[in-house]
């Protein structure tokens, strides 16, 4: 079945059904977060299960995150002329088979290929949901409407995750997988019945989209996200031993601590999205100068429990004032390709978790503690911040690039 662009593809929605068309989409982001953080709460207990240890149980986060990389780009260039209403339904499905395979997986091999399955549709989803989202929204409010597709994924981490991690250790690990496959279902169908028919440009295809590699400013924008976001990822990945053994809180309070730092990047994203629609590069600015100071305050601060807390909220709040920025500016730098473009977002900020983590790994290795990720994290979110200079810069000297959904060809 064929769908059609709606009149006016730039925006032309209610208010209403902008909202019930966001809210869908938004509901397959809840269920990527809950996949995505989930399983870190569960590697010892599928480490026991299969009789591996906690290194090996780990490979199943990195199998994950490199499904998130190879896919983005791949389904994207694999389906130019697929409609993008019907994709997000296709890839809503495909990360419910994914779920339902890691749930039925008999051996650790057989669960590692499955993380990587379902690890496939992430990168796509989003970048074709910020398409849709931007496709159907006002020019003055395509930020907020982006954020709040992002915001079920900072969600997850503040109520999906907790509860998926409960239920696999009350149940049995494969509960949670189960879990998201019953909620990335149910957001196949709400996109189906809410989200309009969102058409391809006209001419459309695989070269098209590769164009827009060639654009030093994707390039550029996709750096400062996985340099700057790396930053939050030094702290994120080793919050639980930096809190139970520097700030002094106990580890059976270490869940309330990511459920408010997940709370912390909700509010993050939602102001992040509003201040992207005053202005893309004021919100990238903010974001990571926000963030190097956040996390150096982190890094000097974080020795008392109600200090800790405080500091790592903010650092939450701060690291995604720049995701929906992020996102609409690849959308604007990439026009001939907007649904790659889109894409590489996630697999940027993959990277940007793996370097984090080494980065962290580095520091604490070398002996300089469990602070020093704060420190190193915020000497990222500056070079972060350096990219991004350097972008704003060439864009002026350049002229301001036309923005995404002006000027856009629909197909009938």
């Amino acid at each position: 079945m064929s769908e059609a662009a709606p009149a006016g593809l730039a925006g032309a929605l209610p208010a209403r059904r902008l909202g019930a068309a966001l809210f869908a989409m938004a509901v397959g982001s809840f269920a990527i977060g809950t996949t995505e953080f989930a399983t870190m709460g569960l590697l010892p207990r599928i480490a026991a299960d299969f009789g591996a240890t906690l290194p090996e149980a780990g490979h199943l986060v990195s199998a994950y995150a490199l499904g998130v990389v190879v896919g983005a780009p791949l389904i994207v260039l694999a389906l130019p002329r697929t409609p993008r209403t019907g994709m997000l339904v296709g890839l809503a499905v495909a990360l419910a088979l994914g779920n339902a395979f890691s749930a039925l997986a008999p051996t650790m091999p057989t669960v590692l290929v499955a993380r990587f399955v379902a690890g496939l549709p992430h990168g796509a989803y989003f970048g074709i949901a910020a398409v849709v989202a931007a496709a159907i929204s006002p020019p003055q409010r395509r930020g907020r409407s982006v954020s709040l597709v992002m915001v079920g994924l900072t969600v997850a981490t503040t109520l999906g995750v907790p509860v998926s991690t409960a239920l696999g250790q009350g149940v049995g690990w494969r509960a949670a997988y189960w879990l998201v496959t019953v909620v990335a279902l149910l957001a196949a169908v709400a996109i189906w019945r809410w989200v309009p028919p969102v058409a391809v440009r006209a001419g459309a295809t695989a070269r098209r989209e590769l164009s827009a590699l060639r654009s030093p400013q994707l390039w550029l924008a996709v750096a400062t996200g996985a340099i700057g976001f790396g930053g939050m990822f030094a702290v994120y990945s080793y919050i639980t031993p930096t809190m139970t053994d520097v700030a002094g809180i106990a580890e059976s309070q270490v869940p309330w601590v990511l459920a408010l730092f997940g709370a912390g990047m909700t509010v993050g994203t939602v102001l992040g999205g509003r201040l992207a629609d005053r202005s893309i590069f004021g919100a990238i600015f903010t974001g990571l100068a926000a963030m190097a100071v956040t996390l150096a305050l982190f890094g000097a601060g974080a020795t008392g429990p109600a200090r800790a807390v405080l500091l790592v909220v903010f650092v939450a709040v701060a690291s995604q004032f720049i995701g929906p920025a992020l996102q609409t500016r690849l959308l604007d730098v990439s026009r001939e390709g907007p649904s790659l473009g889109a894409a590489l977002h996630h697999s940027a900020l993959n990277i940007g978790n793996a370097l984090g983590a080494w980065v962290g790994g580095v520091v604490i290795a070398a002996g300089y503690g469990l602070l020093a990720p704060a420190w190193a994290g915020s000497v990222l979110a500056v070079a972060g911040l350096g990219l991004a200079v350097v972008s704003w810069a060439l864009e002026r000297r350049a002229g301001a690039p036309a923005r995404f959904g002006q000027a856009i060809e629909p197909t009938a």
